[in-house]
């Protein structure tokens, strides 16, 4: 753990998971617009992260003048183990574990977590990070629990994964204790080990907790397990049976969805970004009663002033900005665009955004461009100001697998650009209007697609730039939704809403009763 920034004491504490300040993309932009937009509140980030090495060298924003506060955790960084040393550990200890572990597996829907679980000290005073380590009786609990369990599945590939699992649990404990009297109010933007760390201070200390959930963490992470492995120790796929990815993949769910629920148990109020999302968090245990939508904004007024940099007609260019990862699907983007060009020969796709976060991946896309034959189609910009990128755009597409409320389709439409994107997240309600009815009549303001239907993607295009008077209606409707709806100014607002009905009840639950 490190403090990097430090000019004072926060009035609000972020824990950013992966995200700002050495990501860039959708929750970093929504963190930094959250920070930038309310001055009059100071700020603190808690940001965790895996391997110091899988992240940029330094902060890729500039620090406003209120954050005051920023310390940095990389969970399995080898500097952050305490020392090897022998430790026998006690069985009664381990008890508890057994509980927080037959917790996570079988879990019912309405199940509190496990009380003493909760509490920070549990972690660093009763079952600490040496016991779990290195003990004699963690050794038992885990050979046992293979034994028992899965006695089909390595105990290697067992064993790593107990540990890969577990380990961050006391890396966050321990950030908890460093960091838990910063700030008045902890406000994570997602669950995951940002909640974990949230919910761990709210319980030690009484502070509110704030939930804003981008995209449903469980969810993507499923995705995550899905197209990769977690576990540490790896071997052959040759021998490694489909049961044993099975059952540890299943493992990583559990532990995800288990402090989720630790999440929905103790914030309040729970924020999401689009109805679809809402309804998600009620259906994996939050509490209806506190759920509610707050939209993303963006500054219209900039991008708008881009409009005049605009050319004439119907630019043949569809931008796709977002990072080159699985979870982007670029593949089937590029498979879309050599169907595209033989419809419309002089068509570009601009890929717009870094491609060093899945190296091997970014090479597959590199490869499959040369054997489609679309490299003279098809340009990777990397890192790209938007404000001069979107005026020479014709289209904004998205074909990932998953998305919360990607900024960039709205950051698109201020700026005049229709988007085609897949069935994900809040895109359908972005591009067919949300809940709101006058946002529906509105109209289209480009198209939906299935996850992966190359064709329907291609085909989208196609009716799009072939047609100047659906595109104008397209670009009509989006500058029209965006503004109405998804102004910076309402975005804003709605949090310090949030924030000062928080504080506001801080404030009263403090008064002496004289004072009353």
């Amino acid at each position: 753990m490190k403090v990097i920034h430090d000019t004072g004491e926060p009035d609000i504490l972020i824990p950013s998971e992966g995200t700002y300040p050495y990501v860039r993309g959708g929750v970093s932009s929504w963190i930094a617009q959250l920070i930038a937009g309310l001055p009059q509140y100071k700020f603190g980030i808690v940001f965790i992260g895996s391997k110091r090495a899988e992240y940029a060298p330094k902060p890729l924003f500039e620090f406003a003048n209120n954050l005051v506060y920023v310390v940095e955790l990389f969970m399995f960084d080898e500097t952050e183990k305490p020392s090897i040393k022998a430790h026998n550990g006690k069985p009664k200890d381990f008890e508890k574990i057994e509980e927080l572990y037959q917790w996570f597996k079988n879990k019912k829907e309405k199940e509190s977590f496990p009380s003493e679980i909760k509490e920070l000290n549990f972690y660093l005073n009763k079952i600490t990070e040496i016991d779990f380590l290195y003990s004699r009786e963690a050794w038992y609990f885990i050979a046992n629990k293979n034994t028992q369990n899965c006695s089909e599945i390595p105990f290697l590939d067992y064993f790593w994964t107990v540990r890969s699992i577990h380990i961050p649990i006391w890396k966050i404990a321990k950030l908890a204790k460093a960091v838990k009297h910063k700030g008045r109010i902890v406000h994570s933007p997602s669950t995951g080990y940002a909640g974990f760390l949230a919910t761990l201070i709210a319980n030690d200390t009484g502070k509110p907790f704030i939930l804003t959930e981008h995209g449903i963490y469980t969810k993507e992470r499923k995705i995550d397990l899905i197209s990769s492995s977690l576990n540490h120790y790896k071997k052959l796929d040759l021998f490694r049976e489909s049961a044993e990815d099975n059952y540890i993949q299943n493992m990583w769910v559990k532990f995800f969805e288990g402090i989720g629920k630790m999440s929905y148990e103790k914030a309040n109020p729970i924020l999401s970004l689009f109805g679809v999302a809402k309804e998600t968090q009620i259906a994996y245990g939050a509490n209806a009663h506190i759920c509610e939508v707050i939209p993303n904004g963006v500054d219209v007024h900039k991008l708008g002033a881009t409009l005049k940099n605009r050319p004439k007609g119907v630019p043949k260019i569809i931008t796709l900005i977002g990072r080159v990862v699985s979870i982007k699907d670029i593949k089937t983007f590029i498979r879309a665009i050599q169907i595209t060009a033989q419809s419309i020969p002089d068509i570009e796709a601009w890929i717009v955004g870094p491609d060093d976060e899945e190296k091997a991946y970014a090479k597959e896309c590199h490869e499959l461009i040369e054997i489609l034959d679309v490299k003279k189609h098809i340009k990777f910009l990397g890192f790209q100001n938007i404000a001069d990128i979107l005026p020479q755009s014709g289209l904004l597409t998205l074909t990932s697998i998953s998305e919360g409320m990607p900024l960039v389709i709205l950051e698109g439409f201020a700026a005049g650009v229709p988007c085609v994107a897949t069935d994900v997240g809040s895109c359908k309600e972005l591009i067919f209007g949300g809940e709101d009815p006058a946002d529906k009549a509105l109209g289209s303001a480009g198209y939906i697609c299935e996850i992966a239907n190359v064709e329907a993607l291609a085909q989208s295009y196609i009716k799009l730039l072939g047609n100047e008077e659906k595109w104008l209606k397209a670009q009509a409707v989006a500058l029209k939704r965006v503004n109405t709806f998804y102004t910076q100014e309402l975005f804003l607002n709605n949090y310090q809403r949030i924030y000062e009905d928080t504080f506001s009840k801080m404030d009263k639950q403090q008064e002496t009763p004289w004072q009353e």
